[in-house]
């Protein structure tokens, strides 16, 4: 018997129901480096199923999204989450990367 098509994408349904965090909706589209990292943050702190440390599983989403987003992220959308992910590091403590 063939398997029914998805509208969705694996990769969409891991970014919205992840076993590991609760995300805010739309937390990837917004437009600020700061807010977005907040709300990564904010996730992995209130998450009691993650496997993982807070700031490990915040990167972790954050670099899932901009790896299977790939090609279809405009430069200056992919800047903003580069930024994020310097922000999440300032947040958590740790040193940006740049």
């Amino acid at each position: 018997m063939p398997k029914k098509k998805s509208k969705q994408k694996w990769s969409q349904d891991v970014t919205e129901n992840s076993d590991a965090m609760d995300l805010k909706g739309g937390v990837f589209k917004q437009r600020s480096a700061k807010k977005i990292a907040d709300s990564l943050k904010a996730s992995a702190e209130h998450c009691d199923r993650r496997k993982a440390s807070p700031f490990q599983s915040a990167m972790s989403m954050l670099s899932f999204y901009i790896n299977r987003a790939g090609k279809q992220l405009s430069k200056s959308r992919l800047a903003t989450l580069d930024r994020a992910k310097d922000e999440l590091r300032k947040d958590f403590g740790k040193e940006p990367k740049r």
